[in-house]
C-alpha cells in the first residue's frame, strides 16, 4: 500500500475528529488537554468493557441454561 495514501487518510480521519468534536477551535494547551482526557475516558471505556463483559455474558449463559435446561444431547 502507498505511504502517501495511508499518511493522506490518517490526516483525513485526525480532521474528520476535529470537526466532530470541534476541537480545532480550541488553543493548543487546550487542545492536549482535551486529546488527554478523551483518550484517558476512551481507554478506560475499552478496559471495563475487556474486563466485565465476558463475566457478565458468563452469568447470562448460566441464568438462561438454567431457565431452558440441559440441551438433549444428539438432538437439534
Amino acid at each position: 500500500m502507498d505511504v502517501k495514501r495511508v499518511k493522506d487518510y490518517l490526516y483525513w480521519l485526525y480532521y474528520q475528529y476535529q470537526l466532530v468534536t470541534c476541537s480545532y477551535v480550541l488553543e493548543p494547551w487546550e487542545q492536549s488537554m482535551f486529546h488527554t482526557i478523551t483518550v484517558t475516558v476512551l481507554a478506560m471505556v475499552v478496559y471495563t468493557a475487556y474486563v466485565f463483559v465476558p463475566i457478565h455474558v458468563r452469568l447470562a449463559l448460566e441464568f438462561f441454561s438454567q431457565i431452558f435446561g440441559p440441551r438433549p444431547e444428539g438432538g437439534v
